[in-house]
């Protein structure tokens, strides 16, 4: 029964550069998220009572509402 190595060396600096990257791909997504609830949250606010009571929000939990969409 043949045995075939299937694993292979890492080249130098690529796991370092793995790290770096996913950092700023972190970085870049909570800014992203960031940016997506300040607008839901924005735009939210900018409707009056009646039209949040239309699609069941209430004033009180748009903060809330905009948080848990920015993370979809």
């Amino acid at each position: 029964m043949a045995i075939i190595e299937t694993s292979r060396p890492v080249p130098f600096g690529a796991a370092s550069t793995f790290r770096i990257v996913s950092v700023f791909d972190t970085l870049l997504g909570g800014i992203v998220s960031a940016y997506r609830a300040r607008k839901t949250e924005k735009t939210l606010r900018a409707l009056s009572n009646a039209q949040l009571e239309d699609i069941g929000l209430e004033r009180a939990h748009i903060h809330a509402v905009a948080m848990r969409a920015a993370q979809m």
